[in-house]
């Protein structure tokens, strides 16, 4: 096939183009004719289909998204905000710290295995890109019923894939979630987050400015795997009797990785990069548009120097190629030599294959031939903008009028009973213990970990002089968000930001993960357009900004969409990690405390799905004032002492977090419940802001005397005691029962 050049691009208007098979509609084709003033060729129409795809272009999202930043709190700590590789705040002591939580949900459906472990790999770049050392990952995780046969395929390749690929990088995996739902069944939501550390004057930008200056590809070479990879996949549903696309999906070299890691924070120690960007989705499409797109000139590029592994490769496939382990840098002329010593003492391939111009245009050319001439923002910038219809389903007032009330759903009323419920949550794949997958993941490495799974947050030491530290944690509860879509992402932070907290750290910002079904369904775009607006409202309330993020939509196999699951993500600080709180109780003899108020609020609840199978009624209602008051005081009896362990209520209720904290600690705890409180409420209602804390008999006084200043409701409910749980007056179950029920259950499972 002869090359199609801008020349010939000019003489043959009417060639037939394949831009619907590019996932491009008629209209986005006739745009990109109109912006050029001819038909697009081959590489130009490549570069359109997948920068202007739903993954990287955010068409039928951005009209929604731009909420957070025109609700954005005011908070002086934001260093880098939204539009930026990945967001930094400020953390004290001249540290700033950069985080962000994406998708690689559909390429770890086709390849579990590829698929998860080059999620972890370019949310590691896009960190790496903004200056930053990568010293810590997290893998929020949805699939199917625990018990369906692909849910035994998808599970332990996904698995391995993060563990693979984060244990040969040396980075710890300090938490994350497991959810098991119908929902996902198809469509397994992989969603991964990184944590950087750098000094505020180690911050880098993506972006090309001084002409002149050279273009440099760093990494890995350029292969046919990913053409088209996540910014096709991420962009279309999947169709349960479709081919499978796993030509589609990278593959990933976490070695490699190791290698381009060192040698990038070598080069940015050393001052020689003017912009930075990683390749990530869209490839080379992506890196040389938005770098020439953020910059104050054009840009050319030589493409056939672009190193390869298989050099059968297109014009197009190689623009198009999401090949993992790679990186573009703007370097100034006199740089350029020192630069590629670096990247040989790393035996990190590096090209110069272009430079920065003083046009305004970004030209690619092939053996001397011109194949692309675009303004770069149209690429990158400036794609389709789609208002998509919503409206609220009409089964949604159902919905919420199923709700589980004494009356519909049989609660047990006895002491028989609850404890029978209460094994039954602890012992259901959500409840259960997951150790048999985060044992498969480094949680130590670096040597910097203070908590990690199963505590309510991961925390990193970042100092160790002065034990500064940061912690993380993800939230997202899909039921919630299905009865709700406004108050479910709400609950999502809530819970995030009541977890870092509880650890004893200051919440601070927000990256969010957007998992939802087709946006050209207006039921879809319903729960879309409210969960941000929820997410928008309440991040305002609470004062933590969202700085970046990422959308994932088209999660559904046929007509049939997940639950819609905003995943949250909260980072907070701790300015010493020796104090921490952890959730385990670990002294006997200290006091129990239930801090919040405990409401009849079972909607969406563990015991609704376990016992009775049941999704409807409304989510636990969401009083964010009361959740900024819970921090507060988290935070402060933390610092000073007052607590020696604490754990938020969420999923299960207060049962479910005695089980854990009961079993992390190894000691038993007898409890009471309050005088007119119904004892099943009391254990399973998922009512938000609440916690469960021990406090040290010396500083009950102290603690008390806090929570009454502040105004925050407070219960003593029982003492840290023996090696059974102990709800008197109901049941009592020993910790070898608890244990027996909590473990064990997901590799029966996938036996």
């Amino acid at each position: 096939m002869s090359l199609d050049t801008v020349k010939n691009a000019e003489q043959t208007p009417e060639a037939a183009q394949p831009w619907a098979e590019l996932g491009l509609k008629e209209d986005e084709y006739a745009r990109i004719r109109e912006i050029l003033g001819r038909r697009p060729t081959g590489a130009e129409l490549a570069m359109y289909s997948v920068m202007w795809s739903e993954h990287c272009s955010y068409k039928s999202s951005k009209v929604h998204l731009k909420q957070f930043g025109e609700k954005a709190p005011e908070n002086d700590a934001m260093l880098v905000g939204i539009g930026e590789n990945a967001g930094v705040v400020d953390v004290g002591q001249g540290y700033a710290v950069t985080f962000k939580v994406e998708s690689h949900n559909h390429p770890s459906y086709i390849e579990p295995y590829q698929g998860a472990a080059t999620g972890i790999g370019g949310i590691v770049r896009d960190i790496l890109a903004m200056g930053a050392r990568p010293v810590a990952v997290m893998d929020p995780l949805r699939f199917g019923a625990a018990d369906h046969p692909d849910t035994r395929r998808v599970l332990p390749g996904i698995v391995a894939g993060i563990g693979g690929y984060g244990n040969c990088l040396g980075l710890p995996n300090i938490g994350g979630e497991v959810v098991f739902d119908s929902c996902y069944q198809g469509n397994p939501l992989v969603n991964a987050l990184c944590v950087g550390v750098m000094k505020h004057e180690d911050i880098h930008l993506a972006k090309a400015s001084g002409p002149g200056n050279k273009v440099i590809l760093y990494g890995a070479r350029t292969g046919g795997d990913g053409i088209g990879g996540v910014s096709v996949l991420a962009s279309e549903t999947f169709d349960a009797t479709g081919p499978a696309k796993r030509p589609a999906v990278q593959v990933g070299d976490p070695f490699q990785e190791k290698l381009l890691i060192e040698c990038t924070l070598e080069i940015f120690k050393e001052d020689l990069v003017a912009g930075i960007q990683d390749l990530g989705g869209a490839g080379l499409s992506c890196a040389t548009s938005e770098l020439a797109s953020a910059g104050t000139g054009g840009m050319r590029i030589e493409l056939d120097t672009v190193p390869l592994r298989d050099n059968t490769l297109s014009p197009e496939e190689i623009l198009m190629s999401e090949s993992q382990e790679r990186m573009c840098a703007i370097v100034e002329p006199a740089k350029v030599d020192r630069f590629l010593e670096i990247c040989e003492k790393w035996d990190v391939i590096a090209t110069v294959i272009g430079e920065v111009t003083d046009g305004e245009r970004l030209e690619i050319f092939w053996h001397g031939e011109q194949v692309v001439d675009v303004p770069p923002r149209t690429v990158a910038h400036e794609g389709p903008t789609y208002q998509r219809p919503f409206a609220r389903p009409g089964w949604q007032d159902a919905l919420q009028a199923d709700a589980p009330t004494a009356e519909r759903l049989a609660r047990p009323t006895d002491g028989a009973g609850l404890k029978d419920a209460l094994l039954k949550v602890a012992g259901s794949p959500n409840q259960a213990s997951k150790s048999w997958i985060t044992d498969q993941y480094d949680r130590y490495v670096l040597g910097n970990t203070v908590l990690s799974v199963p505590e309510d947050s991961g925390m990193i030491r970042i100092d160790e002089e002065t034990n500064l530290g940061v912690s993380v944690a993800t939230d997202g509860n899909g039921r919630y968000t299905k009865l709700d879509p406004y108050t479910g992402a709400q609950l999502a932070l809530a819970e995030a930001y009541r977890n870092v907290a509880a650890g004893g750290a200051k919440p601070l910002a927000v990256s969010d993960c957007l998992n939802f079904g087709s946006p050209e369904d207006p039921d879809v775009m319903w729960q879309f357009a409210e969960a941000t607006r929820g997410l928008a409202d309440a991040c305002l309330v609470l004062g933590t900004p969202v700085t970046g993020g990422n959308v994932s939509l088209y999660n559904q196999t046929g007509e049939v969409a997940i639950h819609p699951t905003p995943v949250v993500a909260v980072l907070g600080v701790i300015d010493d990690v020796t104090r921490r709180t952890p959730i385990g109780f670990g002294e006997q003899g200290q006091l129990l405390y239930l801090l919040g108020d405990t409401e009849d609020e079972l909607g969406g609840s563990a015991w609704t799905q376990v016992v009775h199978g049941h999704l409807g009624g409304l989510p636990p209602r969401v009083d964010l004032e009361r959740e900024r008051l819970l921090g507060e005081i988290l935070v402060a009896a933390s610092r000073d002492g007052m607590i020696d362990a604490a754990h938020d209520l969420s999923d299960g209720g207060l049962g479910q977090a005695l089980v854990e904290s009961c079993l992390k600690g190894g000691n038993g705890a007898r409890v009471v419940v309050p005088e007119g409180t119904d004892p099943f409420v009391f254990l399973f209602s998922e009512s938000a802001g609440r916690a469960v804390v021990s406090v040290p008999r010396s500083e009950e006084v102290r603690f008390n005397d806090m929570c009454g200043a502040r105004g925050l409701p407070v219960a003593r409910i029982g003492v840290v005691d023996g090696d059974a749980l102990e709800v008197q007056g109901q049941f009592t179950v020993t910790l070898a029962e608890l244990k027996d029920a909590h473990t064990g259950v997901i590799e029966a499972l996938l036996a």
